[in-house]
């Protein structure tokens, strides 16, 4: 009695991975057993980066707004108290992007807390 294996499913569990790492780099895209961990590992550098990628958004709204801060003589954190004391409720998000893309709205902001 031959051994019953699933080829159909192995076969297409392959390809999906295979298919997933089209474009790596050297034996990454064509070797089962290389391709599998690289995949693998992928997964886990996007687990962990949707989660970093947040952190790194912040940060860069934080410098983004510093840096608009103190073409008014203000550092970051003076600003942010300031914006906090006057009850003006905008997020980074959306300083960071008025101090990049529209600095007069960004300075009536400066003006109205100052």
């Amino acid at each position: 009695m031959p051994r019953s294996v699933n080829a159909v499913a192995s076969r297409a569990r392959r390809k999906k991975v295979l298919k997933a790492t089209k474009g790596y780099f050297g034996r990454g895209k064509n070797v089962w057993t290389v391709a599998k961990n690289k995949y693998e590992k992928g997964l886990q550098y996007a687990y962990r980066d949707r989660r970093v990628k947040k952190r790194e958004f912040r940060a860069l709204w934080i410098q983004r707004i510093n840096a608009g801060a103190r073409e008014y003589g203000i550092s970051y954190s003076q600003f942010m108290g300031l914006l906090k004391k006057a009850g003006v409720e905008l997020n980074r998000k959306v300083l960071a992007d008025l101090a990049m893309n529209h600095p007069e709205a960004f300075k009536a902001v400066v003006e109205k807390i100052k």
